[in-house]
């Protein structure tokens, strides 16, 4: 079973390009926190993961203040927490600061950009991936402020590198429906991104990915995440997964510091907050649909996880979300 399919489908990810650059060294830049880009992009309060995939050339990448990370063609660098950032390639310049001028640069579209010094050529190409703000936190929580994964190194990775260069060349023809194939595209890297960093997770690994790859707690996680309502307790998820109560529970721990059962409450707790953000669905149907027999019971577990009941929370969301809203359709 495919967690990662399972929760990604779940985060309603979005995912698009926003920049396509040529750029020579000497150059870099500074982007701010993904956090100011994500309110130019969206009315609701979500959560914004930044990547930049390589083409040509090379540069390098960093959090502020931190080492640099070296990057060449076909590597693809994430920012999965949204950290501000540096890219640069060459001597050292002053870093252009793109926080002042984020209008700018989502206003060009996918127009090509350039750069620098006039010398060595570096091609990359920017998207990001909106995703639920709760939900997200589920497999995003074990992975660094950066992190990068080579996708031109095999059939696969070189067709989907391929397939976004074409298809950054429709959007900029004007071609009707290549929005949403750069999208889709975008989507797809992401996944490809994250498998293939979970594949390279050295065996002593802990964390929700991590915890993903194993075949117990992966085959429990897929479970409970595609059906959080059923009535699941430690016995019948461990009987589904072929393993013993006891193992189940030493091995969640392990890898997500938490028993299943509590896992499977703060998941539930989750669903129910975006589901309060971004439906109209009363309070009762929710407690419902995320697995609480009453409504009073779902009230009590939200507001020890959130710090307010649910009516309250979904009215604090909707007000949260109203000002960006009104800005977006100034």
């Amino acid at each position: 079973m495919d967690v990662l399919s399972t929760v990604l489908k779940t985060v309603r990810l979005e995912g698009a390009l926003f920049y396509n650059a040529e750029f020579s060294a000497p150059w870099g830049f500074r982007a701010p926190h993904s956090g100011l880009l994500a309110e130019q992009l969206t009315p609701e309060p979500r959560h914004l993961i930044v990547y930049h995939l390589l083409t040509d050339g090379r540069a390098f990448a960093s959090i502020e203040n931190g080492p640099r990370m070296p990057l060449s063609a076909g590597d693809i660098v994430v920012f999965p927490h949204g950290d501000p950032h540096i890219m640069g390639n060459g001597r050292e310049v002053e870093p252009r600061d793109n926080g002042a001028i984020l209008r700018e640069i989502l206003s060009q579209g996918l127009r090509l950009a350039r750069l620098g010094g006039g010398g060595e050529i570096t091609r990359f190409v920017c998207g990001y991936l909106l995703c639920d703000l709760q939900i997200s936190k589920s497999f995003l929580s074990g992975l660094p402020p950066i992190f990068k994964v080579s996708i031109g190194n095999d059939s696969s990775g070189k067709w989907l590198e391929s397939s976004i260069r074409y298809s950054v060349g429709q959007a900029l023809a004007s071609h009707t429906g290549s929005e949403i194939v750069v999208a889709k595209l975008s989507e797809a890297l992401f996944a490809e991104t994250l498998r293939r960093y979970v594949d390279l997770l050295p065996p002593d690994q802990t964390g929700w990915l991590a915890g993903a790859r194993d075949p117990e707690v992966g085959n429990a996680l897929a479970l409970v995440h595609r059906q959080p309502a059923d009535p699941w307790t430690i016995a019948k998820l461990a009987k589904q997964v072929g393993v013993s109560r006891s193992v189940l529970a030493e091995r969640f721990r392990h890898f997500l510091g938490t028993p299943p059962m509590a896992y499977l409450t703060r998941w539930r707790l989750q669903l129910g907050a975006q589901l309060l953000a971004s439906t109209s669905r009363s309070v009762a149907q929710i407690a419902a649909e995320v697995g609480y027999e009453s409504e009073p019971a779902f009230n009590r577990a939200f507001k020890r996880e959130f710090g307010s009941p649910p009516a309250r929370f979904r009215s604090r969301s909707k007000a949260a979300a109203a000002p960006a809203a009104a800005a977006a359709a100034r």
